[in-house]
């Protein structure tokens, strides 16, 4: 697909979705040569973080295995599990560790939760036998498994059918030839390659049901072995992903954009460790095909556009590359962990097809920052089970996230968390003199009412 003229707010810098290496040196030597950059972190930043989330995924392999190969006791295991839910007739939001109960491997599974979270903050299970099934009974072994690694699902969309719904699953393949492309607002329903990100909530799993006839390789790389690069090398940087960006929100809330940081440090206490984490989305500042960044709101600055690309090439320089294949199911520490795509090729016979939860773990789940809270309440507060739907194929109605469409009336309940949340934000904004703009100045939503996806 071809690069995307940049388009924007007036001042936005030259910087587009995908990536340019060259760009982004000759940002670096302006910036450097031009202007006085900081030489300190942020008050209380570490120097370097010591943790084993801080990895190169260069030399990973070397010490740790990331993948877990179900056995045939444990396939034994799935099997009846699956049947022990169809007999009890229940919707597929009663899924949990009851309804598909697994009374050897959940001890395993429990330890995966363990390692996303206090590990290397990713796991593979591989194996699933997806082939043997039927859409939604692999759907139903999916969510069953995964609700023993992190019982608690989110929502992904909040209307299904015209009518209100916690939509738990979302299904990521290209849709380039059955959707209009300038209706297309993320990477995920494209065959493009994805740039490094993170997504919203705690966990983000990734069942695979096809592989792509060439392509779409999977990589994860550890956001703190970044940060400790920048922090080494480039500390106004980290300076810059400290303080809070003008995320745009396309319409999708009351307000045209979104303020919060993209890096946040979280102080040792007597009960958890020391942590960072990185929250973010790049096309958020860039916009992509169909939902370019809004021209009415504050263009991202040359210290931001460089700190994007130096996020995502130090991600790259240190990423893992996963061998994805049909029947794999990914978990992810999106808090720690980035994740990007290769560019990828379907055919006829091969088709690239993931399906996609947002899961959280309360035994094990890390402190949600103060500023994403009312983010992590759209995506997990409320979620009933008899109102949980999960789609056996891609769904676009009204209230989706990634395609262009009417906003729904079912968000305006998250409204009022949100806005709250950032009028919180912005009390605190004089540590933070560099913002140039407030909430009060803040332009009406665009015309189109453009829905966005992390």
């Amino acid at each position: 697909m071809a690069k995307a003229a940049v388009v924007g707010p007036l001042g936005q810098p030259d910087i587009s979705y995908i990536p340019d290496y060259d760009n982004y040196l000759a940002r670096i030597k302006r910036r450097t040569e031009t202007e006085v950059l900081t030489k300190h972190l942020p008050d209380g930043f570490p120097l370097q973080a010591e943790n084993p989330l801080a990895w190169d995924g260069n030399e990973l392999a070397e010490h740790h295995d990331w993948n877990y190969y179900l056995t045939d006791n444990d396939l034994s295991e799935i099997e009846l599990a699956l049947q022990h839910f169809r007999a009890q007739n229940l919707g597929l939001g009663y899924i949990n560790w009851d309804t598909f109960p697994l009374p050897n491997l959940h001890k395993t599974l429990r330890e995966i939760s363990k390692e996303i979270h206090m590990g290397h903050g990713f796991k593979v299970i591989r194996g699933a036998p997806v082939m043997a099934h039927t859409r939604e009974e692999n759907i139903i072994i999916y969510a069953g498994i995964s609700s023993h690694i992190a019982p608690i699902r989110g929502r992904q969309i909040s209307q299904y059918n015209g009518k209100p719904a916690d939509v738990a699953l979302a299904h990521i393949k290209d849709l380039t030839g059955s959707v209009n492309s300038n209706k297309i607002g993320v990477p995920a329903y494209t065959h493009d390659k994805q740039a490094f990100h993170s997504d919203i909530g705690d966990v983000v799993a990734l069942f695979s049901l096809a592989e792509a006839a060439e392509g779409g390789q999977s990589y994860l790389s550890s956001s703190w072995k970044v940060y400790n690069e920048l922090a080494a090398t480039r500390p106004d940087l980290i300076q810059t992903l400290a303080e809070p960006w003008a995320a745009d929100t396309f319409g999708k809330l009351d307000i045209p954009y979104w303020l919060a940081p993209l890096l946040y440090h979280q102080p040792a206490t007597d009960t958890d460790p020391e942590r960072l984490v990185f929250h973010y989305s790049r096309r958020t500042f860039t916009g992509y095909l169909g939902l370019p960044r809004s021209a009415n709101i504050p263009p991202i600055t040359e210290a931001q556009a460089e700190a994007l690309d130096a996020v995502h090439f130090t991600a790259e320089k240190y990423a893992v590359s996963l061998n994805f294949r049909r029947g794999d199911i990914q978990y992810i520490n999106n808090l720690s962990l980035l994740h990007g795509r290769a560019a990828f090729r379907d055919s006829a016979e091969q088709q690239r097809h993931l399906i996609r939860l947002w899961l959280r773990d309360p035994e094990y789940a890390w402190e949600t920052p103060a500023a994403l809270q009312s983010k992590w309440n759209r995506v997990y507060k409320d979620v009933a089970p008899e109102n949980t739907v999960f789609p056996l194929e891609p769904y676009f109605g009204s209230g989706n996230s990634g395609i262009r469409t009417g906003r729904s009336q079912v968000t305006e309940r998250w409204h009022r968390l949100v806005q709250a949340s950032q009028r919180s934000l912005l009390s605190t904004q004089s540590v933070w003199p560099r913002m140039k703009f407030s909430f009060r100045h803040q332009a009406t939503i665009a015309d189109h009412h453009k829905l966005s996806d992390q």
